[in-house]
């Protein structure tokens, strides 16, 4: 195609969560362009001309000459324009070099380091003691997608998910909350510059029907997520303080502190249990600096030591600090086993018949590993310790029959 030239949330069972992008391609955002500054009157502005772009551009601008890509729109706001330099005298302006735009294809959807938590009002959530563990730092099958108003965007959605579901987009300020208002935005001529790779975005309109939560869906792309984040970081995980690192499920690297995997009935709610676990314990003055990550996953099944293709959903809970040293992970190993015993005295009626606990924090002086798994007695523990016993009986009894040798 040539170049284009173009001048609410639902109700749900549990709060809905707005991600948005950061990056944008826009005219006037400086690291943009390859000079790390906009164009100014004596430039020459060089668009790539085999490089798809989608180019919002919020005022007018003065420029010498612009070379213009093969396949791409410019969005002009109103008032916004371009006109040819007159060769008067500008103050801010005596360069007249070639300013390059730079390239957008490596913008990755599942870059965890290229999306925010946000309102609904669109304004940055605050920090708190609440983080989300990797995969679920990126949009999740329930969550809204938010695109910033007056912005454009180049945003690689490759993927090992068949689709990719998301609850709503917006994009230029305009929320896509229904699967046909999704295909009609794809149907225009903006989306094919602003979406590219072989993943497939679909709309749902519809948020988390389940009140003892959702899993986040993003575990086929675990690896891609982990790949951009360690490439953003160096490309390898931060050294732990402790020797024998968690991993928890969605985390691409250890950590230091606590792990904790819940049961849960259908009586269970994920929203009020994260609500009363930071009103009663992590809202204490002892606490402070402790964060905590609590969502459903599902883990995978073992068997004798082999890995099972079915899954178990759990409720996980994952508690880090900000201690150093010998003391990382104190604190939230304190407060694990808080939790663990609050589900003790009152997980009958919080729906939680039992769970686990794993902790790992500072290394000693004397280099121990400072990991232990702790558990705690479940009803379906019990269920297995009786069916064991059935069947050494059973045994038994075939045996002193003489019908088993």
């Amino acid at each position: 195609t040539g170049l284009n030239w173009f001048f609410c949330s639902l109700p749900a069972a549990t709060t809905a969560v707005y991600k948005q992008w950061i990056p944008n391609t826009n005219f006037e955002t400086a690291s943009n362009w390859d000079k790390g500054r906009v164009p100014c009157a004596s430039d020459v502005v060089h668009f790539e001309k085999d490089k798809v772009v989608s180019v919002f551009v919020r005022s007018p601008h003065a420029l010498t000459d612009m070379y213009l890509p093969l396949n791409g729109e410019l969005v002009l706001a109103a008032g916004a324009g371009f006109t040819a330099f007159d060769g008067s005298w500008d103050p801010g302006c005596d360069s007249g070099i070639l300013v390059r735009f730079t390239d957008a294809e490596h913008r990755e959807w599942f870059d965890p380091t290229l999306w925010q938590d946000v309102l609904p009002s669109g304004e940055p959530k605050p920090s708190g003691p609440i983080f989300s563990v990797d995969e679920e730092r990126v949009p999740c099958r329930y969550d809204d997608v938010v695109f910033q108003p007056d912005t454009s965007f180049r945003v690689n959605v490759d993927s090992s998910q068949p689709v990719i579901h998301l609850r709503s987009i917006s994009v230029m300020g305009q929320e896509l909350n229904t699967p046909a208002s999704w295909a009609g935005y794809l149907g225009g001529p903006s989306a094919l510059l602003q979406f590219h790779g072989n993943g497939t975005l679909q709309v749902t309109g519809t948020g988390c029907p389940d009140k003892s939560g959702c899993a986040c869906g993003n575990a086929l792309d675990g690896p891609r997520i982990c790949a951009a984040l360690l490439r953003a970081s160096g490309r390898q995980c931060p050294e732990p303080a402790c020797q024998s690192p968690l991993q928890p499920l969605g985390h691409c690297c250890g950590v230091c502190g606590a792990t904790i995997n819940l049961d849960f009935t259908p009586d269970f709610d994920l929203q009020k249990y994260q609500d009363r676990l930071v009103r009663e314990l992590l809202s204490q003055p002892k606490y402070a600096g402790v964060q905590m990550a609590i969502s459903k996953v599902h883990k995978a099944q073992t068997f004798l030591g082999i890995l099972s293709r079915s899954s178990t959903p759990l409720i996980q809970i994952v508690l880090i600090d900000d201690r150093a040293g010998v003391q990382a992970g104190t604190a939230a190993e304190q407060l694990a086993a808080d939790i663990m015993e609050n589900v003790a005295q009152h997980g009958e009626a919080l729906g939680i018949p039992g769970g686990k606990m794993e902790v790992a924090t500072g290394s000693t002086a004397s280099g121990q590993v400072g990991s232990h798994p702790v558990s705690r007695i479940t009803a379906g523990t019990v269920m297995g310790l009786l069916f064991s016993l059935l069947l050494l009986g059973g045994i038994v009894f075939l045996y002193r029959k003489g019908k088993l040798r």
